[in-house]
């Protein structure tokens, strides 16, 4: 299930499992009462596995990444996928992926990478516009991203998981030390984001 949505289709929130599997892990060795606050208690009745989650149309499940990916924004503490739920909301936007980036000022800063739909007409600048509008109102002014980009994809596994690693280097400005990206499911979208980041940053 997602949490957010018991029944439905095309929703998107944490993945939590009713019932246990083959495999399932029963404990940390020497801290149950951690495994029983990480894994249990978040969601009362359910085993939180830490993925986030969008349900499409059809019931099949696609792993949107880690919800505990949380940054430090001026002192406060902030959730990218907090930041993705908002940007995902809005109807020219296809998906999103937040990560965060040292900043001098801040600590941290939030980089976006943001993928439109093929049939949007609105402008790029429109679209960002709107997006910061939507977080300051929804969220606050701090979780506003430092740098937004629109990119035809995203650097993802077979399986579709977003390898956001590749994505923190893109943003902190390390495109040379990305590591091997021989698994994902289309590596050349790696060089096409690299090349729009540094057409944005000159």
């Amino acid at each position: 299930m997602l949490n957010n949505e018991i029944s439905g289709e095309d929703v998107m929130g944490a993945l939590c499992l009713k019932r246990p599997w083959p495999g399932m892990a029963r404990t940390i060795y020497g801290s149950h009462q951690r495994y029983v606050e990480t894994y249990l208690k978040p969601m009362p009745g359910y085993y939180f596995t830490g993925d986030g989650a969008h349900r499409h149309p059809g019931g099949y499940y696609q792993i949107t990444g880690r919800m505990d990916d949380v940054i430090n924004v001026t002192g406060h503490r902030l959730g990218t996928a907090e930041v993705e739920d908002v940007m995902d909301e809005y109807e020219p936007v296809a998906e999103t992926a937040v990560v965060g980036f040292p900043h001098e000022l801040k600590g941290e800063g939030l980089y976006a990478f943001i993928i439109m739909k093929n049939d949007v007409t609105v402008t790029d600048q429109e679209v960002k516009d709107t997006l910061k509008g939507l977080i300051r109102n929804n969220i606050a002014g701090y979780a506003v991203p430092d740098h937004m980009l629109i990119v035809p994809g995203l650097p993802k596994t077979r399986s579709g998981k977003i390898m956001r690693r590749i994505l923190r280097k893109i943003a902190a400005n390390q495109p040379d030390d990305l590591g091997d990206i021989s698994t994902l499911q289309d590596p050349s979208i790696v060089e096409q984001i690299v090349q729009l980041h540094r057409q944005q940053v000159q």
